[in-house]
């Protein structure tokens, strides 16, 4: 079981997973490691004076990026484990 998670954890560490927010304004990739990838942010949504709203929307798509990539580490993982729920596996 422990070479299947491991190699489990491998495929789906190499997975890619995008995100958008603010109807398409800001689009974030991060991969199953949950390492950041790339931030796209369309031209018209950079407002100089509201930063603030763009900091907001970056933030949003990080975190939902982020949360797709830990659901989709568990479920892959649960599946190998046959839903054991070991703790401090993930």
């Amino acid at each position: 079981m422990q070479k299947d998670m491991q190699q489990m954890q491998e495929e789906l560490g190499n997975k890619e997973l995008e995100t958008t927010v603010g109807g398409g304004a800001v689009t974030v990739k991060v991969n199953g490691k949950k390492e950041l990838l790339s931030i796209k942010i369309k031209e018209e949504v950079v407002d100089k004076d509201d930063i603030e709203m763009l900091e907001d929307l970056i933030l949003t798509a990080v975190n939902q990026a982020l949360t797709k990539a830990d659901d989709m580490m568990s479920s892959g993982l649960s599946s190998v484990t046959g839903g054991l729920g070991i703790p401090g596996l993930f």
